[in-house]
């Protein structure tokens, strides 16, 4: 069995609380402060805002936070007014309103703020306050994108990738995703070379794709490190090295990677790069299936089925074979098509076992399509 294809897919980012600015008022007078902002000075207002929103050298107080950036905010503090934006999306010291947090981040994205202008296409984007709209999701985006923000950058050469908003553009895309990534952007470093390796709408290039996988995995993208682990076990564009791709990949499988985590499993049940453990796969299978990655679930299924590392446990097989099944995986509905035939740990249902297989053949497993011939023939 090989490994798991790596694979293009993110959503867009939402990032809505960042830290602006930074204040530390350890060898200040609180009270100064206090004061300064009590007779109206817009940054100490915003200071006192910030102090409390945080819980420096105060209890935090998202209730008081909210009131000193409305003093701010209505003086057209572009910061505070950000600030507003986000308490009225999540609902910290206000009710959660999108409309007002549309308003104030709003204000604050006309004043050139990226941030906020980053906010306000996500919540474009995502239809919050209001109808889903590209159009101004990718207006504003762009409007970030121009000033170097790196997760607008991102997400305008994902709609371009995808063409929402207008025109599928696949040149722009690629050129977002490359001003991202040259900032250090690790999902855009990610992509980028998952794009070069596939040769997905650019020429194939694998010394690309090796370059730009591995500066995601060096920063700690679990994806990257999946991805580089997968290139070092096929030896492409690279030397192979299966040590290598044990290594990359349990960076991954660390951080909870689904992928990462049945790919280790794989690589133990076979002994590939490392000395063979059952006990090892079915731990690293469980950690995926648990998280619905069928190729995880049938696999451990298998181990179930055969006892391997397990004690035989037909209905556990079953189980994780119908979870599979039920995401579409042909293999495993295969599986559970043969189980309901012979009646291992379920009572024995022809009807039903034709029913799997059938869609098992309809999901292009040859062998499904020939079992359930056979059947059919009875």
């Amino acid at each position: 069995m090989t490994l798991c294809k790596i694979f293009f897919s993110r959503k867009i980012v939402v990032f809505l609380i960042a830290s602006i600015l930074s204040v530390s008022v350890a060898a200040t007078d609180l009270n100064q402060i206090e004061r300064s902002a009590n007779e109206g000075d817009v940054l100490a207002q915003l200071v006192m805002g910030e102090m409390y929103y945080d819980g420096d050298d105060v209890q935090q107080d998202y209730v008081k936070a909210a009131q000193w950036f409305i003093k701010a905010a209505s003086r057209g503090d572009y910061m505070a007014q950000r600030y507003l934006g986000v308490m009225y999306h999540q609902g910290e010291g206000v009710r959660k309103d999108y409309a007002k947090a549309k308003q104030w981040f709003q204000k604050a994205a006309n004043q050139g703020y990226d941030f906020a202008q980053f906010n306000l296409g996500n919540m474009y984007y995502k239809g919050e306050g209001g109808r889903r709209d590209y159009v101004q999701a990718k207006e504003w985006f762009q409007k970030a994108a121009n000033q170097g923000f790196t997760m607008a950058q991102y997400n305008l050469g994902l709609m371009y990738y995808k063409g929402e908003g207008g025109l599928q553009d696949y040149a722009k895309a690629v050129e977002w995703y490359e001003k991202a990534a040259n900032q250090g952007d690790v999902e855009a470093q990610s992509v980028l070379g998952l794009m070069y390796y596939e040769g997905i709408t650019i020429r194939q290039d694998y010394a690309k794709a090796r370059e730009w996988i591995q500066k995601a995995a060096y920063q700690g993208s679990a994806s990257g490190q999946y991805n580089l682990g997968v290139m070092y076990y096929e030896g492409i564009g690279m030397h192979q090295d299966y040590t290598k791709a044990v290594e990359w990949t349990q960076k991954s499988a660390d951080q909870g990677y689904a992928m990462a985590q049945y790919n280790l499993g794989l690589m133990y049940e076979k002994g590939i790069g490392l000395r063979q453990d059952y006990s090892e796969a079915r731990e690293w299978y469980q950690k995926s299936a648990n998280q619905n990655f069928a190729e995880a679930q049938l696999n451990l299924g298998l181990m179930y089925e055969k006892g391997m590392g397990v004690q035989q446990n037909y209905s556990q097989a079953l189980e994780l074979y119908r979870k599979a099944a039920n995401q579409g995986f042909a293999i495993a509905q295969y599986n559970l098509g043969v189980m309901y035939y012979n009646g291992d740990a379920v009572r024995q249902n022809i009807v039903i076992a034709k029913e799997w297989l059938g869609k098992s053949c309809d999901n292009g497993f040859q062998q499904g399509c020939d079992k359930y011939r056979v059947l059919n023939q009875r």
